[in-house]
């Protein structure tokens, strides 16, 4: 007969729940190796490169903090990031508001509702560079569909992304159609979970919609909208496709993003290392960005 340890069921529960955690840990190895490989290795890489001159050849000297003080006070620099949080400030602006309101009504709906969901959602399923070859086909100054309609109207032709005055419009808007729907969606979700007990007791106390919408449902659903801004916020700082693709940063630098702008560095003009110190000053700005919807997020739990 095997002798039994003196322990109580309590430690052999105890001890058996640490090695399960010990070996399930393992599993997270290879999750760890590749997220090194993919994300973190890259990111290390574009650091340390920053303080070198390179130009993906033979050239390799280290400059110190050259790279940076020049891209801070460079004209190039400077637009793109100005555009960029131009296009983010408009972009996500219209597309929550868009959203928030194309969920409220499809949460009213009896009938179609399911319909109007799937229809909304068409625009997730293409990709930014195919919707911004779609955009520039409809929008094209002769052959364009919209400026036919435009011209049997007496109006244009307009040159949407050629002109100046109106290419970061145009941009913003083709964004806003692309990005609306993941608004609506998460919100609309947001709406159909929340309790219905203080929305039909706010109605007893005699608020109307708006009162109701304001002082009830927008605080109530205050997490899922923080959600939706930083998502969309990300998306809209690191902007590439749609500009590439439609306007390719022009004209006249207008819609020149740091993303347009750090991939023309890199493989137009083969200055690896300066595209590498756009980025990680980006990247920077980006985190400083999710700093802030966290501190919101975390005054938010507080006030509650």
């Amino acid at each position: 007969m095997r002798p039994t340890l003196g322990w109580s069921p309590g430690a052999r529960a105890t001890i058996s729940a640490t090695r399960s955690r010990d070996r399930g840990g393992r599993f997270l190895v290879p999750l760890v190796v590749v997220m090194g490989l993919i994300s973190i290795y890259p990111t290390a890489f574009s650091f340390v490169m920053s303080f070198f001159d390179w130009n993906w050849g033979a050239r390799l000297n280290p400059v110190g903090l050259t790279n940076y003080i020049g891209t801070l006070t460079s004209g190039p620099f400077q637009t793109a990031l100005a555009n960029t949080f131009v296009f983010t400030v408009f972009a996500v602006g219209i597309e929550f508001l868009a959203g928030f309101g194309l969920a409220l009504a499809v949460n009213r709906l009896r009938r179609g509702a399911q319909l109007l969901r799937t229809l909304l959602l068409v625009p997730l399923m293409v990709s930014g560079i195919i919707v911004a070859i779609i955009w520039k086909v409809l929008l094209d100054p002769t052959l364009g569909i919209v400026n036919v309609g435009l011209h049997a109207l007496g109006i244009g032709p307009l040159g949407f992304f050629g002109d100046p005055a109106m290419a970061m419009a145009s941009v913003i808007l083709v964004d806003v159609w692309w990005g609306t729907a993941f608004v609506f969606i998460v919100l609309l979700a947001g709406l159909q979970s929340l309790p219905q007990e203080p929305i039909e007791a706010a109605k007893v106390d005699g608020a109307n919609a708006p009162q109701g919408l304001w002082y009830v449902v927008v605080p109530l659903l205050r997490p899922v909208i923080l959600v939706v801004l930083l998502f969309r916020t990300i998306d809209c700082l690191k902007v590439f496709a749609i500009i590439y693709g439609t306007t390719g940063g022009g004209p006249l630098q207008v819609t020149e993003s740091i993303q347009t702008l750090a991939y023309r560095t890199a493989l137009k003009q083969l200055n690896m290392s300066e595209s590498m110190t756009i980025m990680v000053l980006f990247a920077i700005v980006v985190a400083a960005v999710v700093l802030v919807y966290q501190r919101l997020g975390a005054a938010q739990e507080t006030l509650r």
